[in-house]
């Protein structure tokens, strides 16, 4: 017992350098509301935030709800924050979760097979795809990882990623949560990474928890 306990002071300390919360029709970054748009259903209230924010990537218009979700919280955590050039692309992975998977997509391609299959919506009917749309977008080659649970689990989540970087296989992580089921949706990401610097807070599942219960 001694010795764990002396282990486990020796690993470094992980920081939340940036978070990014989409839920109930506001957006907020690091706990500032930055846009707001309550008249409108989810896909209008996506493409808001999207316009808001001037963003520029045709593909997303190909996007799930599920993946442009994940994908705006993530332009959003990231921008300002995120200093892309002091990592290698293999530095950067994203670990989520979320209850439904990708239940949405799945209930609406498997009404379009009384028809004729979708094979636009086919692709994303696996909740991952939405990690690949931010890889891709941002040149992200580290690990990631998705999983599916009854609720936002902080301490599974803090673990993951504390594993992560402590054994250097990432020297940053975008991680949280990204559900979407219909009209009801939320997405809270948090960026991780080593270096503790002004507004920066210790990694912890207590800490994420307190950012995503305030949502």
């Amino acid at each position: 017992m001694i010795w764990l306990i002396k282990r486990k002071t020796l690993l470094a300390e992980n920081y939340i350098t940036a978070s990014c919360t989409i839920y109930k029709g506001a957006v907020s970054k690091d706990g500032v509301k930055v846009f707001e748009n309550n008249h409108t259903d989810l896909a209008g209230f996506l493409v808001s935030i999207y316009q808001h924010f001037k963003l520029n990537y045709p593909k997303y218009y190909k996007m799930d709800n599920l993946s442009k979700l994940g994908w705006l919280a993530a332009e959003i955590l990231l921008k300002d924050t995120f200093k892309q050039n002091n990592y290698k692309p293999e530095d950067a992975g994203i670990v989520l979760a979320n209850a439904n998977s990708s239940l949405d997509d799945d209930i609406e391609y498997f009404d379009t097979t009384k028809d004729i299959p979708s094979p636009s919506l086919f692709v994303y009917t696996l909740a991952n795809i939405v990690i690949g749309e931010i890889c891709i977008r941002n040149n992200f080659k580290g690990e990631h990882a998705f999983f599916i649970q009854d609720k936002f689990d902080a301490g599974f989540i803090t673990q993951q990623v504390n594993y992560l970087l402590d054994k250097n296989i990432l020297q940053a992580c975008i991680c949280g949560w990204v559900d979407v089921l219909d009209q009801e949706y939320k997405a809270v990401l948090f960026l991780v990474e080593k270096e503790k610097g002004e507004k920066r807070f210790l990694f912890s599942a207590e800490n994420m928890d307190s950012i995503f219960k305030d949502s």
